[in-house]
């Protein structure tokens, strides 16, 4: 596959908590930063996600009495998952894994999300409100992007939530799928479900690379 003038890479949270020893880690988040860094290479244009929270997070099931990781309430703007407390704002746990530093270093622009601890955020494009915007469709209509390439951390949340609303903001997308990696085996399911009802392209590193 060709990479084109107005093409983008959109890295999402390559962070050290999505990564092995992380408060929330996703099974082999680490084996993608080198691939994450060659496919950055080849883009002009390059910008990153970053999970930003507050320790009142709405979504950390600390803030919660009794409630557990990993299950489900109710909030003003629909269900919430749960989960442990990650990267929290100014911690080693927010910063970006040292082997994704050279598309870090590349990248035109970093997008910080789930900074109100009222909302929590898995899309680049909106907080989980759906109606709170981030900036990112603005920024790539002012680059003149018309298609989205995705790669990082979660394959089955944060890069599944941006690719869907990339689609929905008139953007192409195509999420790389052998440099993400996801949380669990049914939310992968549908993750890919909804890809095919959206229209989102599902591709592996080489068909760039070479």
């Amino acid at each position: 596959m060709d990479i084109r003038a107005t093409d983008a890479l959109l890295v999402i949270d390559p962070q050290n908590d999505f990564c092995e020893r992380g408060a929330l880690a996703v099974d082999g988040g680490t084996a993608t930063m080198p691939l994450i860094v060659r496919l950055a290479e080849r883009f002009d244009r390059v910008i990153v996600t970053q999970d930003w929270h507050t320790p009142d997070q709405i979504s950390f099931a600390s803030n919660h009495p009794g409630a557990a990781p990993f299950t489900e309430i109710d909030v003003a703007y629909g269900r919430q998952r749960l989960w442990p407390d990650h990267c929290l704002q100014g911690s080693p746990g927010a910063d970006f894994h040292s082997d994704a530093a050279p598309a870090v270093r590349k990248a035109l622009a970093v997008i910080r999300k789930g900074y109100n601890p009222a909302v929590d955020s898995y899309s680049g494009f909106f907080e989980n409100d759906r109606r709170t915007s981030t900036g990112l469709a603005g920024l790539l209509r002012a680059l003149g992007v018309t298609r989205v390439f995705l790669a990082g951390l979660a394959f089955d949340y944060c890069v599944r939530f941006t690719a869907e609303d990339a689609m929905r903001e008139g953007f192409e997308a195509v999420v790389i799928s052998d440099a993400s990696r996801a949380i669990a085996p049914d939310t992968t399911a549908a993750a890919r479900d909804s890809f095919r009802a959206l229209g989102v392209t599902e591709i592996e590193a080489g068909s760039l690379l070479g």
